[in-house]
């Protein structure tokens, strides 16, 4: 049956919305998706029947609530391929999953001398973090350049890896330019000089399925808000034995398992990196929208590149403009310039269009000044946008182009 992406939009209330009078056409996914009604109806559901505090109460709301919590868990362990939910530690999102091992990995393995590998494709939050922790430790930051179309250059990936290698980062997808990083070629490389592997999957888990055991890596990041669930929401998923062996990120209620003023002993992951009162309704709303995904993964995908294909070949054909980032590995993100505009002035004409997209540096200011460039326009595509919009896009794109010529 085909991918009836006309009655999957019902499923999304804000897609029926107009904006300066036009309808909405929503291109800024990459920054943050929208919610089916089932994701919104499950944090409402929450509020009106089942708020409670979870782990501590024996009264029916708060076992409820945390047999809930739980299962999200478990939704969540599917979700990334894996049989065991013991190490997904719910956070706010990919950001405070990094810092968490930043902060608790980072301050118990790093040494003066020891080297953390990112790429130039990185996001702020995956550069920031490291950039600290080697600080305070001693080690040092090196970065691996990436070609002219956009992707991580694999020879010079090679070259700096060493024994020096305590720790490589990199997103398993690019914010910036849709570049789909060989994320398991890239961590087996690694192991092989002794890395511990972090990769960034917030832009790879809206898009296509993630098979953490054929990765291979150590650390695996990913935020709610880009998966069609809550803000707020996220997951820091990180091997066990890893994870029993950091201390703890932060200290309160729960992640405790005895506390004495002569002293205090921790419980094991995922509770001893959760500390206090969790995000209980959105982990909820995050397994719902997982949930609902997971049905409508593989069309999906199928969907999104069809789109891809389509409005790169309809940009392509608008004079003046020129795409950044033109990787053959791909999701449905296209970053553009048009001659003698700023991409801050052509985001704010599409909008008048109703048309949404991003604009910048998109929290990637060294690949930008890699590129020789302050920022793009960015257009990022989700199972919910159609071949009318791309059109609606390139209309719109064509006659800006004819009012900065």
């Amino acid at each position: 049956m085909a991918f009836d992406v006309a009655a999957l939009r019902q499923d999304f209330p804000i897609l029926g919305r107009s904006v300066h009078g036009r309808p909405l056409t929503y291109l800024d996914n990459a920054a943050t998706s929208q919610k089916p009604q089932v994701v919104i109806q499950a944090l409402t559901d929450y509020y009106t029947q089942g708020n409670a505090n979870v782990h501590r109460g024996v009264h029916l709301l708060s076992e409820e609530a945390t047999q809930a919590f739980e299962r999200s868990r478990e939704v969540v362990a599917r979700f990334l391929g894996l049989k065991e939910s013991r190490g997904c530690v719910f956070v706010r999102g990919a950001t405070e999953g990094i810092n968490l091992v930043a902060e608790t990995w980072g301050r118990t393995h790093l040494r003066a001398g020891d080297e953390i590998l990112l790429t130039a494709l990185e996001h702020h939050a995956n550069i920031v973090p490291w950039q600290v922790a080697a600080e305070r430790s001693g080690a040092k930051v090196v970065v691996v350049p990436v070609t002219p179309r956009g992707e991580v250059d694999l020879e010079a990936y090679r070259r700096l890896l060493s024994p020096r290698t305590k720790l490589v980062a990199f997103a398993h997808v690019s914010n910036a330019l849709g570049t789909v990083n060989p994320a398991a070629e890239m961590t087996r490389l690694a192991k092989a000089v002794g890395a511990t592997v972090l990769i960034d999957g917030c832009q790879a888990a809206a898009h296509f399925r993630v098979e953490l055991p054929a990765l291979g890596c150590d650390f695996y990041a990913f935020s709610g808000h880009k998966t069609f669930g809550p803000t707020g929401i996220g997951v820091l998923w990180g091997r066990p034995e890893i994870l029993d062996a950091l201390p703890p990120y932060q200290f309160g209620g729960d992640m405790i398992r005895k506390v004495d003023f002569d002293g205090t002993t921790f419980r094991e992951a995922p509770e001893r990196f959760e500390a206090g009162t969790p995000d209980i309704a959105g982990a909820i709303g995050l397994a719902v929208a997982l949930e609902y995904f997971m049905t409508r993964q593989a069309d999906a995908h199928a969907h999104e590149q069809k789109l891809l294909a389509a409005a790169t070949e309809r940009l392509l054909a608008i004079k003046g403009l020129r795409l950044v980032g033109e990787a053959p590995e791909k999701v449905a993100v296209i970053s553009f310039l048009i001659e003698g505009g700023h991409p801050h002035d052509i985001g704010t004409l599409l909008d008048a269009d109703g048309i949404a997209i991003r604009t910048g540096h998109h929290c990637c200011m060294p690949l930008m000044k890699h590129l020789g460039i302050p920022g793009t326009a960015r257009a990022s595509f989700a199972f919910y946008n159609t071949l009318e919009e791309v059109d609606r896009l390139a209309v719109s794109l064509e006659k800006i182009r004819k009012m900065m010529a």
